[in-house]
């Protein structure tokens, strides 16, 4: 008598190992498919913040003025990082390049100084761009502000079109990502309606029977989580090992959010399909659990 209870009890008690492994490979999916927008989005801030806008500097300008000039756009908002050129920089910088020098025909130098900044990567936008490109110009120091246009324009259309595809794809992954947990924790709690149904049958609460599946159900969401948070980071560490000019692109605060995201998505999941399963069965008929 004995060894059948115990061998019921054995065979009554919940196994959850299958449910963990499939919610963990599909939040572990799920990661991958967000460490590569990460790494897009990164990708194209960085292609932006790499938009050089030019600023020449007036012929006989006062030390002065060109001092305040530089000063200003070092203060701005928008300046990522910035180069004084005077006009032998600028010339050392143009021989440099490999072309010729221009001293047996001009007895001057005629490149301008100039001051050219990069632009952080909420700015890489045609209205910013303008907003900036007049307020310089009005400065009595400078001659002219010139930036590629048609640059800004076309990484701007193509981050676009990216962006929009990529989001599409999430949207799409993410509905997929919560029926497949959804069934995956309904097919367990599926193996354990007898189990739910007896418990209710000998005058077990409702809430007697939820509360021990609903808790583990919240372990093991985050279990899921966790596990799929350690694959993550041991494909993104491989990949990097391989291809070291991607930890350029690693973003922290990015990728915390989603292994974040990740953990509560698991939980919020795995509970939200164990209560409702637990629910269903109580207020099944025995004879319709067969």
């Amino acid at each position: 008598m004995a060894q059948f209870g115990k061998g019921y009890a054995k065979r009554s008690t919940p196994s959850y190992f299958m449910a963990i492994v499939g919610v963990s490979l599909v939040l572990f999916l799920l990661g991958l498919l967000g460490w590569i927008v990460i790494n897009a989005n990164k990708l194209g801030q960085n292609f932006k913040e790499n938009i050089q806008v030019q600023v020449f500097v007036r012929e006989n300008v006062s030390p002065k003025d060109s001092a305040a000039l530089v000063s200003y756009i070092a203060a701005q908002p928008y300046t990522k990082s910035y180069e004084y050129l005077t006009k032998e920089l600028a010339k050392q910088k143009y021989l440099n390049d490999g072309n010729k020098d221009w001293g047996t025909v001009l007895d001057k130098n005629p490149l301008p100084a100039s001051i050219n900044f990069f632009i952080k990567s909420q700015y890489a936008v045609a209205d910013s761009l303008t907003v900036i490109q007049n307020d310089l110009s009005q400065n009595i120091a400078v001659s002219n502000v010139q930036y590629n246009r048609s640059l800004v324009t076309n990484l701007n259309n193509m981050i676009r079109k990216i962006s929009l595809v990529l989001l599409g794809v999430i949207i799409g992954i993410s509905i997929l990502v919560i029926i497949l947990i959804d069934n995956t924790i309904r097919l367990a709690m599926f193996s354990n309606r007898f189990l739910i149904k007896t418990m209710q049958m000998v005058g077990a609460t409702r809430w007697f029977i939820a509360k021990p599946m609903d808790i583990r159900a919240l372990v093991n969401g985050a279990l899921s989580g966790i596990i799929a948070i350690t694959g993550v980071l041991g494909v993104i560490l491989v990949t990097e090992n391989y291809i070291p000019e991607m930890r350029a692109l690693r973003d922290y605060p990015f990728l915390a959010a989603m292994f974040l995201m990740m953990v509560l998505l698991g939980i919020g999941i795995s509970f939200v399909s164990t209560h409702r399963s637990v629910l269903k069965y109580l207020k099944m008929k025995l004879d319709d659990l067969y």
